[in-house]
């Protein structure tokens, strides 16, 4: 099969960044989206429709049904349908709208997360402003790489109260944990890499019960029962053909203390980390270890105390990697042989942490007790792993597609670093 040229997927996905594609307008027409997502289980086809039955979709040039996983209510007024996929199924299209089917052994990963536009009280971003809010630019920028796997570490719904009176930056938009929100923060601008290959979604704190949890359950989460609150995400694996992915949900762990309940939730999600012969990666997204800076000066940066009281007396030798956001920034913290190295990937779109801009800072620090080689930097963009062998090649590329960090993932060691000039 001949492939499209990336400069013409380029220039397609940049188009479709600054205003909505044809496509992206037919689809809205027909008031249905559709991606396919990894569960515990199995892959499987996700669409939200305004039908008044869940349709049939095609897999191979066949129809396939889809069952009903959630039915229309006051703050979601369509219906969310589900089928699944089985080994081997290449060609689906969901109402004229092609997506991709899984790869056994995927070689290509991209990694984002924290993507929504933030409108909280006096927290305003420009939504309307691809300058202030670049979430679908890093998409569409994302989609041209033709990944095999999008892995979104967690924080989706930003959109918790009006945009203020006289704000052009984002008049009109919606808010509230419903499906207008949840279109505008996550399916319009994510449509092109929605459909260039499978997702792996990860829960965040902006999907806590008392913030999009809603939205949430009824959509992404991957259980095969839409579950109300309160109630926690159960971790689930997604075999990539070594390693194998372990998502874990942390939306509700204390970043400043550790109480022992939280502690004691969390500790029972990890025992289902059962690494096999290809290692584990876990995914979860608050991260256990991270970094602060002060200018070019780095050190412990302690993001989430109930995590690391969970981890500290648990066997993590099986672990090579813990994938999250919840910073917004770029950082990697590698402890060698002695823990798995961290890397958080917080730069979706969500307001990037003050006291992070470029350029990146760089040494060793004492993290949660062990030496550590740190990386960090404040930059929006999104992160492409490809696999080399046994190890993965990492480059972190900002909104002009320009390479901003390079990575190697080695066994248990990760070693980040500017790009040489």
């Amino acid at each position: 099969m001949a492939t499209t040229p990336r400069r013409a997927l380029l220039a397609m996905g940049l188009a479709a960044a600054v205003a909505l594609p044809l496509a992206l307008a037919t689809a809205a027409a027909a008031a249905t989206v559709a991606w396919v997502q990894m569960t515990g289980s199995a892959a499987e086809v996700r669409l939200v429709t305004a039908a008044a039955a869940c349709p049939a979709i095609r897999v191979d040039g066949a129809p396939r049904p889809t069952l009903q996983r959630a039915g229309p209510g006051e703050a979601f007024p369509n219906r969310v349908c589900v089928a699944g996929l089985r080994p081997g199924d290449r060609r689906i299209l969901v109402d004229g709208l092609a997506l991709r089917a899984p790869r056994p052994r995927p070689e290509r990963l991209v990694i984002l997360g924290d993507s929504g536009c933030r409108l909280k009280g006096g927290f305003v971003q420009n939504c309307r402003d691809p300058g202030g809010w670049p979430f679908a630019r890093i998409a569409a920028l994302a989609a041209a790489r033709r990944p095999d796997l999008v892995i979104h570490v967690g924080d989706y719904y930003y959109r918790e109260t009006p945009c203020p009176a006289g704000n052009a930056g984002c008049a009109g938009s919606p808010y509230g944990d419903r499906w207008a929100t949840w279109k505008a923060e996550l399916f319009d601008p994510a449509a092109p890499l929605l459909a260039a290959a499978p997702w792996v979604f990860a829960r965040g704190n902006h999907e806590d019960c008392k913030r999009g949890a809603g939205g949430w359950f009824r959509q992404l989460d991957a259980a095969p029962a839409v579950k109300t609150c309160p109630a926690e995400g159960d971790t689930f694996a997604v075999d990539l053909g070594g390693p194998t992915l372990f998502v874990v949900d942390s939306n509700d762990t204390d970043d400043l203390l550790a109480p022992s309940d939280k502690v004691a939730r969390f500790a029972a999600r990890l025992t289902f980390v059962k690494p096999g012969p290809g290692g584990a990666w876990i995914i979860t997204h608050r991260p256990v270890w991270n970094s602060s800076r002060l200018g070019d000066l780095v050190a412990d940066g302690l993001v989430n105390a109930t995590e690391r009281a969970a981890v500290r007396d648990r066997d993590l030798t099986g672990v090579g990697l813990i994938l999250s956001g919840h910073v917004h920034n770029f950082t990697s913290v590698s402890f060698g042989a002695d823990r798995p190295p961290q890397l958080v990937v917080g730069t979706g779109g969500d307001t990037l942490d003050l006291g992070d801009a470029p350029p990146p800072a760089a040494g060793t620090a004492r993290v949660d007790g062990l030496p550590a080689e740190i990386f960090t930097m404040g930059r929006f963009g999104y992160f492409v792993f490809d696999r080399r062998g046994e190890d993965w090649v990492g480059h972190f590329y900002d909104t002009r597609d320009r390479t901003a960090a390079v990575c190697l993932l080695h066994r248990r060691a990760l070693a980040c670093h500017a790009p040489k000039s």
